[in-house]
This record gives C-alpha cells, structure tokens and sequence, in this order.
C-alpha cells in the first residue's frame, strides 16, 4: 500500500512512518485479533495481508521488544516484503534484513544477531536452525506468508514446531488469500503452524467491498486445427497399446488413454509390489509405466499449448536417449515410428496455433482499443512463455518471467534479474508480462487491466491467486483459454467446484473460532506440544475472548479486536496506539523466570554431542529430527566427503537401497570414490544402507550387489550398516555419535574439506592422524614441542611428557614414525574397481 493521499485518513503508531498506510477497518479488525492469539488470515489477494502483518509486528515491536520474523516462500516475495517495511516501518534499514540462500551461513549468523525483522525464505530458516546458527527465543512474532504451503515436510512445520518450543513470548500469523480446498485442508493448516483463530474478510464484507472491484472471468472455448488433433492422436494410440501391456500385467483397469493422475499413481504402486515381491514383470511393467507418462506429457503439451512447445519437449526426449545411461523408456519412446512420425508432423507444422492467435487479438483489444496499459499472461509450462513472448514481441512489448532453475534449452532468471523484470513492469517500461506459476503467489505485481490465463489451472488455490492479479483497484477482466475437448475442460470443471468449495468452506468458517479451537485440539493432540514449557495465557497464546480491555473501549466499537489497536477512547480510531499490555506474558517476571524456558540455544560444551551432517542431506528428515533433540546438536556444513561425521575417526555415507545399486551402475560417482575417499581422511569410514528391497533393484544381480559390499568391508575397511528407514538411520547416527563422543571422549573434526584449513588447523590435522592419536593429543603434542617436526623426532620417553600419552601411545607414535613403509597395506580402491 502506497502512501496515502492527502485528505485520506492514515494510521499513525510510534513504530511506522506517518501518513503512510491508509486507514482500512477491515485491516484494523484483522490486525486486532491476530495481535492477541496465533491466527489464520484470509484476505483476498490485494486486499492487504502484508499491511496486516505489519500492524502486529509494529505492536509487538513497541510493546514486547525482540525480533520480528517473516516467511515468504520465493526469493522475489521476500524482497518485495523488505522493500516494503523498509518504507514503511520507523526501524533503520541495515535491521531490517533479507535471509536467501544468496547469504552466506555466517554472514547470516551475524546479520540474526543485529538484526530486528527478518524477512526469509522458510528452507534457509530451517537450515540455519537445524545447523544451531540461529535461535528463535527473543522472536515475539512470526509471519507465514501464502501459508497454505505449510502441509506434508515443508519447511514451515519444522519452524513453526521450533519455534512454539523456543520463543519466550510467541505470536504467529499466517496469511493466505485461499488457505485450503476444504476444512480438512484448513484445519491441517492450523494444526501444523499452531493456529487457533481464523478470521476470513470476503470480497462481500462491508468493510471489504469498498476497496474491491468486478472481475468478469470470460471463458474463451478454442477449437483445435486437424492437423493437431492428428498429432495427439497418433500419440494417443502408443498410450494404448502400453496400456494394453500393463493390463496383461494386471495393473490397468482400462486401455483409455485419458486415464486420471489417480489412476495412473495406482498402477505404479500396482508394479512396486510385483518389484517388491521379486517378479521381473515389475521391472518392466515399471519401464513401460515410465513410457506412458512421458506420452501423457506430450499430449497434454499439443492439447492445452503449443506444437512449438511440443518441439521442444521431442527434442529434449530426443537429447535424453542419445545419452550415456539413457533409460530404456525414453529410447523406446523416440524410436516408435508413430511417435517419429508425430515429431515429423509437428516439426513441419507451420500454421499459427489457434491459442496464440486468440491471446493476441485480446491484448490487442485490451491495449489497442480500450486504452489499457498492462497485461498479465500465466501459463504452465516455461516452453510457452518463452515462444509465448517471442511470438506476442511481434506486436507488443512483451518480456517472460520464469523460475531461477535451468534446464535444457531453457535459461532460468535470477533474483536479480527478476526483480529488474518487476520493477520495469511497475514502471510501465513494457506492457505484456508472461509468467509461469513464479507471479502467482503474492508478489506485488501492478494493477493490471487483464489476466489472461493461457490454459485453466486444476487447482482452486492458484486459480484465486492468478485472479487476485486484477480488479483490485478498478474493474478488471480475466479471460481463460480453453481447448474444446481436451484436458483444458477437464481442468476447467475442476477448477470451478474447488472453487466453490473453497469459499464455501471458508464462509462456513467465518465467526466460528470457538468450535474451531476445540477442532483444532483435536487436530493437534494438545496446542501444548508446540509450547513446550511456555504458558498457554502469554501473549501469543491467550484467546481474543479472555484478553482483558477496557468496558470504555469496547463501547467504543463493535469490531472484535480492533480497540486493540485504538489511541484513544474516541470514535475517529486516530491510529494503533497504546494497546492491550494484558497481552503481554507476565511483564513483571524475572530475567532468571526468562530464562528458565526451554530453548534450542546451543549446550555448554561438553554436555552436547555434535554431529555434522552435509547440507545436501536437508532433502531427507534426518538432520530436522536430530536436531529436535536436546542432547545432539548439529552443525551443517558442505562436506566433501561423507554425508555425517560423527567424531574425527568416524565419516559415515547414507544411501538409501536405489541410490546405493545407482551408483555401482552409472551413477554421477561410485559408491567405491566416496568410500576411498572417506577411508583417505577417516579411519573409521560407515556406509548406510536404508530401505528395502536391496537386492531387487533394477536389473543388477543379487551376487553383484554383495560382492559391492563385500569390497566396500574388505578392500576399504568400511562397515556397512543396515536400516530399514529414515528414523531407523536417525536412531543409528544418534548411537554412533554417542559411543564416540562420551563413551571414548573423541571430539568432532571434519576432514577433507574443500576449504583451506589454518596452519594450525592444518598440524593438528597432521600430528592427529598418526597412529590414530585424535585431535585433543594432537594438540597437546604441539604444544609440548612446537612443530610437526618436532614432534616426529621426539624419543619415546620425550612424547610421554605431553599431556595425554602414556606408555602405549608413545610407543605407539614411535612404531608408525619410525617404522620402515612395506607398501602392503590394505585400503585400495583398484581393488574394487577391478
């Protein structure tokens, strides 16, 4: 929200710029419940969340102190929420800090401490948190933003659990214009970021109603050429006959080729089993299963697309055969002769799609004749925007705006470059912005005059999202493509009832917070889980219905919360003055009180084991549910070998069941180069082997698998250890680390790292690899004698006046430093690759 005009009421508080947020009551109602207990906030897309958040972080700020903590799920999102507290919050800008993966871990670790609102994306929080950089005791609010993301392993359940358990004073918000597609989804929500209000604004709303405007959706019905239809037929008859082979199997029901996403996900759970119960039809039916997918994909491409698009999904099937270790699949998709014969027909086609043809007669319309200035163009697929753009450059000034990651044939953009796309776009540098999936979420795109959606979205949430892009501040279109007789219309039928569902649901929810709250219990076991010792009357915790205000103002309005944020007693509502302090969680305890709650604040030293896990190791739950627990702490770091390490001697590398028999086959590196490299800088080296099915992975014989790990034992002194799954790994990491940390009081030391070690570092690395000594006698060692030399032409009887070397240890030293190299040793690794 821009500064207000002159004469337009605004919001006025200690902590923001005067004359910069508009007074709207419907923020104010919002901000006020969210204030006084962990809530859900529903607004329409452009309505304001963002100015909802803000109101509470700028009273918790003045009235409790701490951090302030923003989550936004893209880079983009979190810049833009900087940008704008930045303008709007009376807190130096060098507080006010972006946390992306652009940010180096220590820099961030430095930045946590000065800083006093953080905006971040949620897997660098996680990862911080995780490695012990950060702790969340001193954050007094929380935001997560589009938190319908927060369901399955997303990276806001780990930091909402975390951060009920650490905070001393604790408030969240989430913030969401569609939280779910029915109360179960939004009950989930709730539970998972430990939310237990849910206040909801529709475009219906009084307050809301005001500030909104009339959005015609227009549904544009497009009649496919025969020449494509021809094309998605012709692949369609090879999405037969496979189906055709997996009925033999017993795994199809039907040979249609427009089989549902459910049914195909079945049929492949259908062939694990067969796989899992050692039946070579599995493997194959698996293969095949993988061949119809990517048939699938090329017919939703000609359908609901482009045939250009298509091209270039043929050509990177084309490219993926062609290479070392290309999957029977994709090269007995290019080799099909209906399939060739489908990528000779779209290579020659050369008519306009009827597609393209429409999306520019209505920017033509909308800016030519109408008089507008913008427009936004979503689609699904990256391949269409970008010739999308090129054709629409044509007559318009259009530019694309995708993903960061790269792909074949495809470059992403970076943060940097997205946010000059953006900036141009506000500034009316160019007219036409073709976006993928990227804009839908929350990002500050202008008002536009139309969206257009390129093909429908099946799902209610992103379809409200892309809709949410115009009529906030005057009438706007949307208008959708849709291709007779294909999956368009599918999509298009789906789309709607979840719609309706949606906001059905949230209607039914709206004013319901009391039986929510019993709901919630349920679905939460206890709202106590995720307080951990922190009172359920603190601030973030006490229900707006107990909150204790004044008899005066709540004369004074009606609106549940909002005389929290009143200055004083009048009807004008002059600004968020001096709110609730009964809020706030027992102002008069103690700092020792304060310090009793528990937190995950790194362990004095001694009283924690440390295991170091690889940062690319965030993919699975392992380090996440290590580190939950109060008697291991990790560190996260890039490792160079290993995947954990455990104490100087021990390094250990996990591979589930697939990825082990991938890398004796093909894989980007051996099995047998990870473990050389391990037994080259550890004397204690462990694989992990996790999951079932060891020996009925792809085609590989059981005997070649064992004589792997037999080499892996005998010819590299690896011990291979076997689980059954992540927490079983987790229980085995959590043993190892303990054996040597406490019972044999080794310490944690990386070895082999890319990065230059200090002189220092590099000595004790030295001295502490002789004879298996460690690096607390290392250094003692050194500081007995001084040097590396020294210390390698000391006498026996010399070495056992350092601190920790006894007679057998000295001997010990002496028997490797003096001892003449027989070059016999075990350890090789020509051994296995033989």
């Amino acid at each position: 929200m821009a500064a207000t005009d002159e004469g337009t009421p605004s919001i006025d508080h200690p902590l923001l710029e005067s004359d910069f947020l508009e007074r709207r009551l419907y923020q104010l109602k919002l901000a006020g419940t969210a204030a006084n207990d962990h809530t859900l906030v529903c607004l329409p897309t452009g309505l304001g969340k963002t100015t909802v958040s803000l109101l509470v972080t700028a009273r918790r700020l003045d009235e409790v102190g701490g951090k302030s903590l923003m989550l936004a799920p893209t880079k983009p999102l979190v810049q833009q929420h900087a940008d704008f507290y930045r303008e709007a919050l009376q807190v130096p800008d060098e507080e006010i800090v972006v946390f992306t993966g652009d940010v180096s871990p220590d820099d961030r670790a430095a930045l946590w401490d000065e800083a006093t609102v953080i905006m971040a994306t949620p897997q660098v929080i996680e990862n911080d948190l995780v490695g012990s950089r950060i702790s969340l005791a001193d954050v007094t609010h929380c935001t997560f933003d589009e938190c319908h993301r927060a369901t399955g392993d997303y990276a806001y359940n780990y930091i909402a659990e975390r951060y009920h358990a650490d905070a001393t004073d604790p408030l969240v918000t989430g913030m969401s214009a569609s939280p779910g597609g029915d109360e179960e989804a939004i009950l989930e929500v709730c539970a998972n970021l430990g939310l237990r209000e849910v206040e909801v604004m529709t475009e219906d709303d009084a307050d809301v109603a005001e500030f909104t405007h009339d959005t015609d959706v227009e549904w544009e019905r497009i009649q496919l050429p025969d020449d494509v239809i021809e094309i998605r037929d012709a692949l369609n008859e090879v999405i037969t006959e496979r189906l055709e082979k997996l009925k033999e199997l017993g795994v199809a029901r039907s040979t249609q080729p427009d089989q549902s996403q459910k049914d195909l996900n079945r049929m492949r759970a259908e062939l694990q089993k067969l796989i899992n119960n050692d039946q070579s039809e599995g493997f194959k039916g698996m293969s095949v299963h993988a061949e119809v997918m990517k048939l699938r994909q090329a017919v939703t491409l000609v359908e609901t697309q482009s045939v250009e698009a298509l091209r270039r999904y043929f050509e990177r099937q084309r490219n993926q055969a062609r290479s070392s270790g290309a999957s029977k699949a994709s090269q007995r998709l290019v080799s099909d002769p209906r399939v060739r014969e489908a990528m000779r027909r779209a290579e020659s086609f050369d008519e306009l799609h009827p597609k393209y043809r429409k999306t520019r007669m209505l920017l033509a319309e909308t800016l030519g004749l109408e008089g507008g200035e913008r427009v936004i163009v979503f689609t699904e697929s990256r391949d269409t925007a970008e010739a999308l753009t090129e054709f629409l450059n044509t007559s318009f000034d259009a530019k694309r705006f995708v993903g960061q990651g790269d792909r074949e044939g495809s470059d992403g953009m970076t943060q940097k470059q997205q946010q000059e796309v953006l900036d141009a776009f506000r500034a009316g540098e160019f007219e036409v912005l073709v976006s993928t999936s990227v804009a839908e979420e929350g990002l500050d795109v202008p008002e536009v005059d139309l969206v257009l959606f390129y093909e429908p979205v099946p799902t209610a949430i992103r379809s409200i999202q892309r809709k949410g892009r115009t009529g906030r501040q005057a009438k706007g279109r949307v208008v959708v493509l849709m291709a007779e007789d294909t999956r368009d219309e599918a999509y298009f039928w789906i789309s709607r009832r979840r719609e309706k569902e949606m906001e059905s649901e949230l209607r039914e929810l709206k004013g319901m917070a009391s039986d929510l709250e019993a709901e919630l219990d349920d679905a939460q076991q206890s709202l106590e889980a995720f307080e951990s010792g922190a009172s359920a009357a603190s601030s973030g915790g006490k229900p707006a219905s107990e909150s204790d205000t004044s008899s005066e103002s709540q004369g004074k309005s009606s609106q549940p919360g909002l005389q929290d944020f009143v200055g004083d007693a009048t009807d004008s509502i002059d600004g968020i003055g001096d709110g609730n302090e009964d809020s706030i969680d027992d102002p008069d305890a103690t700092d020792e009180e304060a310090a009793t709650v528990e937190t995950h604040e790194p362990s004095a030293e001694g009283d924690a084991v440390e295991i170091v896990a690889d940062q690319r190791e965030m993919d699975a739950n392992i380090a996440r549910e290590l580190s939950r627990r109060e008697e291991i702490e990790i560190r996260l770091e890039t490792l160079d070998v290993g995947d954990y390490v455990c104490s100087d001697r021990v390094v250990v590398e996990r591979k589930s069941v697939a990825d082990f028999v991938d890398s004796l086959v093909g894989g980007e590196r051996s099995v047998f180069e990870q473990v050389g490299a391990m037994a080259r800088h550890y004397s204690r080296p462990v694989v992990i082997v996790e999951g079932e099915g060891l020996y009925e992975q792809r085609d590989v014989h059981p005997n070649a698998i064992r004589g792997a790990l037999s080499s892996l034992a005998v010819d590299f002194g690896a011990s291979i250890l076997r689980s059954e799954s992540e927490d079983d790994t987790t229980e085995l990491l959590a043993t190892i680390a303990k054996r040597e940390q406490q019972l044999s009081s080794r310490e944690v030391s990386v070895h082999g790292e890319k990065g230059a070690k200090t002189l220092s570092e590099q000595q004790e690395y030295v001295v502490s690899s002789i004879a298996d000594v460690g690096p607390v006698t290392a250094r003692s060692l050194l500081e007995t004698f001084g040097s590396v030399e020294a210390v390698m032409i000391a006498s026996e009887d010399e070495l056992r006046e350092a601190d920790g070397v006894g007679e057998v240890t000295a001997e010990r030293l002496r028997e490797v430093i003096g001892s003449d190299y027989t070059g016999t040793g075990s350890g090789s690794s020509s051994g296995a690759n033989e």
